[in-house]
């Protein structure tokens, strides 16, 4: 409404009050798209820059009230990539990943494990490329610009678009497209987790002698994981899970032997491309305590419950919620 040149009150129709609240708010939609846009391309370069790219850096990495400093060397060669990741401070742990396995070396325990290879979680970067893959579930935004490790970065947002997903925050190196800092975000937006790099340098070779563990595991106990692999989705399991959050499939399922028990464990993983739920189901052995209800450590929540004699566990990097709903619907096929 609006005043006249003889004082009369003037009524704009309705068509024009809509018209007019679309020319207000045009620029911030036009602004949301493209930094939605341009978020989505740096995300899609840092996950090619993290496969094939040499780096060798020093990371801090904040899970609860437990710190750890570590040291991770990449390698990419003719399109296979070597890695070895190792503690820093506390008793001196190592991992060595190359395309076909994962070696573990536990100094306390005196023990090494070696398991086929997965992709790396000690990163939040093992994203879907392209990362549209994701586009349903989650919302991409550039939150604006910082300086790690002396390095000029992007701030990109990752936002869950319900309530069984957490949210991801990422600094990503502006030159090399490194993930050099990341945040996993709480609904509130804490951080329960968080790595941070304190410095990083990219070599144009990296020698063999920088990926060989320098704990050499002798007199250790080994355990090989030679698990029986069912094929995903075959759907000839002992256990089904009757609930999942939209967007979530199953991308691995075994039968897993394990080292602090006789009786294989049925695991079977769920991913939406981003966050990952481990279930696994065993009988549960007599001299062996069960796990009911929930526990957390930072970001990683489990529930447990008993099903039919079995223990059901839901293990992963999603709000409490999502596991004890996924837990607490796994049901034995007939």
């Amino acid at each position: 409404m609006n005043q006249t040149n003889d004082g009369s009150e003037r009524h704009f129709s309705p068509s024009f009050n809509r018209l007019l609240l679309f020319v207000l708010i045009l620029p911030s939609i036009t602004q949301a798209i493209d930094t939605s846009a341009t978020a989505r391309t740096i995300l899609n370069k840092m996950s090619q820059a993290t496969h094939a790219l040499n780096y060798d850096g020093i990371f801090v990495y904040r899970r609860g009230g437990d710190m750890d400093a570590m040291r991770i060397i990449h390698k990419s060669n003719d399109g296979k990539e070597y890695a070895r990741l190792v503690s820093l401070n506390g008793i001196a742990r190592e991992v060595i990943r190359d395309s076909d396995s994962v070696t573990c070396i536990f100094p306390d325990d005196k023990a090494v494990t070696v398991q086929k290879s997965q992709p790396p979680k000690f990163l939040p970067a093992n994203l879907p490329e392209p990362i549209e893959a994701i586009a349903e579930f989650y919302t991409f935004s550039l939150a604006g610009t910082d300086r790690i490790a002396g390095r000029p970065t992007w701030i990109i947002s990752i936002d869950p678009k319900d309530q069984y997903r957490y949210g991801y925050r990422l600094w990503i190196d502006r030159d090399t497209n490194l993930l050099l800092k990341s945040e996993l975000l709480a609904s509130n937006g804490d951080a329960l987790e968080q790595i941070l790099f304190t410095q990083i340098t990219l070599p144009e070779d990296i020698p063999e002698s920088l990926l060989e563990p320098a704990i050499s595991g002798a007199g250790y106990k080994w355990y090989t994981h030679g698990a029986e692999v069912v094929p995903a989705r075959a759907g000839n399991g002992r256990w089904t899970v009757t609930w999942l959050p939209n967007g979530f499939a199953m991308s691995d399922h075994a039968l897993q032997p394990m080292p602090v028990s006789q009786v294989p464990v049925d695991h079977m993983v769920f991913s939406d491309g981003l966050a990952i739920i481990s279930v696994f189901v065993e009988e549960p052995e007599e001299a062996r305590d069960t796990l009911e209800g929930h526990s957390q450590m930072g970001a990683l929540n489990a529930f447990g419950t008993l099903v039919q004699g079995h223990q059901v566990t839901a293990v992963g990097e999603v709000p409490e919620l999502t596991v004890q709903k996924v837990a607490t619907s796994v049901v034995q096929r007939n």
